[in-house]
């Protein structure tokens, strides 16, 4: 079996919607979805895209995804990856496309001169944060994560 890392390209714009829907399924979030394809083709093959995505191929067939964007570090001074979202076809879990996903995105960071790679993991996912810890991955349980979105981040945009 022959995995396979490629940059995603605008043909893979429903693809990775599929990817992100059953992502989204899995981590019990899928009424969260409100993206659909005009958004994630403009987010991704726009003129000026500020996110990027690469899909995992396993024998010429996709299987999985890793969309990410760059992130600053004012502390180290330079920039980043940000992991948003990397999933990996149930079926074919256990294959190395995961693996193959992260080493990926690590030789772009280190080819870059980028400082970091960074990602959540949902603290019930207990097989992913092993996965994570098994490949160097370092846990921050002393940060908490802040969002304001919806309403609340109008409210706070009307000051």
């Amino acid at each position: 079996m022959a995995v396979t890392i490629r940059r995603a390209v605008k043909q893979d714009t429903a693809l990775v919607l599929e990817f992100i829907i059953k992502l989204a399924e899995f981590e019990k979030l899928n009424d969260q979805v409100e993206a659909g394809e005009a958004q994630i083709e403009a987010a991704l093959f726009g003129e000026e895209p500020k996110v990027f995505c690469e899909i995992a191929e396993l024998d010429g067939n996709p299987v999985g995804f890793a969309l990410w964007f760059y992130t600053f570090s004012t502390f180290q001074g330079r920039h980043g990856i940000w992991l948003e979202d990397l999933y990996v076809e149930p079926g074919v879990r256990g294959n190395g496309i995961g693996k193959a996903l992260l080493v990926h995105l690590a030789k772009r960071c280190v080819e870059e001169g980028l400082g970091r790679l960074s990602w959540w993991v949902l603290n019930w996912n207990e097989h992913a944060i092993n996965f994570y810890k098994a490949h160097g991955a370092v846990l921050h349980d002393e940060w908490t994560t802040c969002r304001v979105s919806g309403p609340e981040l109008e409210a706070l945009a009307r000051g």
